[in-house]
């Protein structure tokens, strides 16, 4: 693909500049996936993550332990923001345990699960 930059800036001479750009061999990063762990210890640090998801390469592993301890409600004003982003790029997020957070782009799911029934055990009806 060429573009001529004289007729682009309303310039005509007879011998024209051209500017040739090959937009299918510009260098593209590559394709690896890359599992990385992030901490919260405050709010702001939720941007790296961010970028990171948008970026469609990276599983975030997102310890929330200090945030948590330090202040619940910037706790719930980051997942909430992390889970938009996620819907946004068609991921998925999911939380292991109390402090984990897992978070994928589109190209990975997350195995969730259903919760299982807890078993009502009678052992005042049950005969033997």
């Amino acid at each position: 693909m060429a573009f001529s930059l004289k007729k682009l800036l309303g310039k005509s001479d007879s011998g024209e500049d051209f500017v040739e750009l090959d937009i299918d061999s510009a260098e593209k990063p590559d394709a690896k996936v890359v599992v990385r762990p992030f901490v919260l210890k405050v709010y702001d640090d939720i941007n790296e993550v961010l970028n990171s998801l948008r970026e469609g390469f990276t599983i975030a592993i997102i310890d929330v332990r200090l945030l948590k301890q330090k202040d619940v409600i910037e706790l719930k004003r980051a997942v909430a923001k992390v889970k938009k982003t996620v819907d946004a790029i068609e991921g998925s997020i999911a939380g292991f345990g109390e402090n984990v957070i897992i978070a994928t782009p589109k190209f990975a799911s997350i195995h969730k699960a259903a919760p299982q029934k807890k078993e009502k055990i009678d052992f005042i009806n049950e005969k033997y």
